[in-house]
């Protein structure tokens, strides 16, 4: 593979050529050169005024392979997240068995072999997602198992959290924490707020996130371990976790990008598309958490792709089931929300490898070609043409998007949306 991207806008903190012009011959899978102006028997892709950037790291996605590949299976799955952009998954244990021992880990890591996009599965911290019984923790980990979370399921149980984190502490793993007091949020599927009362249904309080985040935050100040917290959605959540780092607790989190740019007002015609977890919150929950990416408090951005068939989705509000297809949107949505390029890219593509221990993907000479090219003003309509997962849970089908992916590079391979 030869291949040369002309004039693009380097985008990477940790590269020596970062925010310069330049072109990127890349040949074997490496980064030959860096240069003004590089002649080269090589494939030529025009990037003039696309930014390059390391190829950007999901932390929190659902692919149903092993069990339920009817809504996303390996192959469909890679496909989308390399038209968004994303050169490394780390997969929710979300799955037919749950990832809870070191079969489902190695079968994955071996089924994911040769593919563009590098797979990390997350193992259980339960077994079989239960609640009750800490899994295999240390099996998987030796078996590849970047870090640990029960998924969907938050841990209710306080002192199976506490034996997770410290079990976790002796070879060093990390402990996602979904974070919903299911006390709190019975079965209510939406915020509580104005919008529910419209609605007339009963709403998750903000409480049930924040309640979880305040118990786990105490855990880890006893226990003196490391915590990360997926898709937070509120301002106080924001808040909590921002005194936690003041204090220097070991805690990181994320935050997908939907909630970045929707509010539970888009509810209002019950469509189950923007059915989500945790749900849509308020205008002001937005405004908090774009303010904590900028100031730092939140760490990374997630995509949270969660494909569903179409039983799961075209049926009543009540029933529907959580979740929308996200990897082919992110870019967008994080344009949408306003956020600078160079936080961009330190959201989607640096802190996430750095907060599960993988090696940075750095554009330098002599380093592996792990990028991606993107166009900031590019508009197109997503369809269910071009998208590329097997299924179109999303509310964004049929709508133009502005910010498009036109490149990603990994593992010797490139795709082209």
């Amino acid at each position: 593979m030869n291949l040369l991207i002309k004039s693009a806008t380097i985008t990477d903190p940790n590269s020596p050529h970062h925010r310069q012009t330049a072109d990127i011959l890349i040949r074997n899978g490496l980064i030959a050169d860096i240069a003004a102006d590089i002649q080269a028997d090589a494939e030529i892709f025009d990037a003039a005024g696309k930014h390059v950037a390391p190829g950007f790291f999901d932390l929190n996605c659902n692919i149903g392979e092993l069990g339920l590949e009817t809504k996303e299976d390996l192959q469909t799955g890679t496909k989308a997240a390399a038209a968004g952009g994303f050169t490394g998954l780390a997969l929710m244990p979300n799955t037919n068995p749950p990832v809870h021992s070191k079969s489902e880990v190695e079968f994955i890591l071996n089924k994911a072999k040769g593919n563009l996009v590098d797979i990390y599965p997350l193992g259980t911290i339960s077994h079989k997602s239960e609640g009750k019984d800490l899994a295999e923790m240390f099996d998987m980990h030796q078996s590849g198992a970047k870090a640990f979370t029960d998924g969907r399921y938050p841990v209710q149980d306080a002192g199976l959290m506490e034996r997770a984190l410290l079990y976790a502490q002796g070879f060093d793993g990390l402990v996602f924490s979904y974070p919903e007091d299911r006390a709190i949020a019975g079965k209510a599927k939406v915020h509580e707020g104005d919008v529910s009362t419209i609605l007339g249904m009963k709403g998750i309080p903000a409480l049930a996130e924040e309640l979880m985040i305040a118990r786990d935050l105490y855990l880890v100040g006893y226990t003196g371990s490391k915590i990360h917290f997926s898709t937070v959605s509120t301002r106080q959540s924001v808040e909590l976790i921002r005194q936690a780092k003041q204090k220097g607790l070991n805690v990181t989190c994320d935050v997908a990008a939907h909630h970045l740019v929707l509010t539970h007002e888009a509810l209002m015609g019950f469509d189950s598309h923007y059915k989500v977890k945790p749900p849509l919150r308020t205008a002001d929950d937005v405004k908090a958490l774009i303010e904590g990416l900028e100031d730092g408090t939140i760490d990374a951005i997630v995509s949270q792709h969660t494909p569903h068939e179409v039983e799961f989705k075209a049926v009543e509000f009540e029933v529907a089931e959580y979740g929308m297809i996200a990897l082919q949107t992110v870019l967008p949505l994080v344009l949408r929300a306003g956020l600078a390029v160079d936080v961009l890219v330190n959201k989607l593509a640096i802190a996430p490898r750095r907060i599960l221990g993988v090696d940075a993907a750095v554009i330098e000479k002599d380093k592996p070609a792990n990028l991606v090219v993107f166009d900031t003003k590019q508009q197109w309509n997503f369809t269910k043409q071009n998208n590329l997962s097997k299924s179109y849970n999303s509310p964004f089908i049929d709508e133009q998007l502005t910010g498009r992916v036109t490149l990603a590079c990994n593992n010797k391979q490139v795709f082209k949306p």
